[in-house]
């Protein structure tokens, strides 16, 4: 599996300060406004041994997304590590603060971690059509993609794995996958084909731990490759539009609690966490799902604070 992606927001140091640039997707000013944290970025990347690949400013104010080279999953984990360290060293440098939280700001895009996907045996890409069909990925690819939406549930869980993350799903409007089903440049649904050698996971954001999420990916695809998984017909539609018409999809977890029951639940997805990894994973989670629970927020405040007996 060869993966590549990586995505963050650009903040003020200072609490409360303005942002570094306003929510216009890939606008020009808005981009060469970034430049200099851009260019230092791809400095450090490069230096690295990062092949920093394409740029530009996305959605969501001081919203950037700089993508490097794919690689193996292990090769690709490392990589991810490294960028959002070159990131925050940038920012220590030049005055903002890099922001890998997934919602910071609700009615503009989040920051997701969108993972392309490509399947490999020796060299040769074998995601890649088998069929007339230019647009159909192989037997095993679709394979792949069965594997994935059976297992969409718990492995959220791990690729989402935080409270906030689920305020991205919440947030309708922004592209966030809610539904598990695929189709081809299809940015509604949880898997998009988005060329004829790779295919797009959507339901990570940017929190995520990307050892732990690509060995579940790995995972939950095997599986659908060894008991031939059918993904089903591919969602042409919007998936809005599809369950408006009469059709039945399911819903990835919409909390943080929904996902970790999930996971529980999913003995393919935990064998990516071998031995004590699963113990300590669901240790803290709960722990952190636990304390949002028994914490007092400013909605409950606006909320309820006058409210009358």
């Amino acid at each position: 599996m060869r993966t590549a992606r990586g995505r963050a927001t650009c903040l003020p140091r200072t609490p409360g300060g303005t942002c570094a640039a306003k929510p216009y997707c890939y606008h020009i000013d808005q981009f060469s406004e970034l430049q200099p944290i851009i260019h230092k970025m791809v400095e450090y990347g490069q230096k690295l041994g990062l092949d920093m690949i394409q740029g530009d400013h996305e959605d969501a104010p001081g919203q950037i997304e700089l993508n490097f080279e794919y690689d193996r999953a292990e090769a690709t984990a490392d990589n991810l590590s490294t960028f959002r360290q070159i990131a925050k060293q940038v920012g220590r440098e030049l005055g903002v603060f890099p922001c890998f939280m997934p919602k910071p700001f609700m009615g503009v895009s989040a920051n997701g971690c969108h993972t392309n996907i490509s399947l490999w045996k020796d060299e040769e890409n074998v995601f890649l059509p088998d069929t007339d069909d230019v647009r159909k990925p192989s037997a095993i690819g679709l394979n792949a993609i069965g594997g994935i939406l059976e297992h969409l549930g718990g492995l959220t869980c791990v690729t989402s794995p935080t409270v906030n993350s689920y305020r991205r799903l919440w947030d309708t409007g922004f592209w966030a996958p809610v539904f598990a089903d695929w189709g081809y440049q299809n940015r509604t649904t949880a898997l998009r084909v988005s060329s004829p050698d790779r295919f797009e996971y959507r339901s990570v954001d940017s929190a995520v731990n990307p050892y732990l999420a690509l060995a579940g990916l790995i995972k939950v695809m095997d599986d659908g490759i060894q008991r031939k998984l059918d993904p089903g017909p591919p969602e042409e539609s919007n998936i809005y539009e599809a369950i408006e018409a009469g059709k039945e999809v399911k819903r990835v977890p919409m909390t943080l609690g929904e996902a970790l029951e999930a996971l529980e639940a999913d003995e393919v997805v935990k064998s990516a966490l071998p031995g004590e990894m699963y113990r300590v994973f669901m240790h803290y989670k709960r722990d952190e799902w636990e304390r949002y629970c028994a914490t007092v927020t400013d909605f409950d405040r606006d909320e309820y604070l006058d409210v009358l007996p």
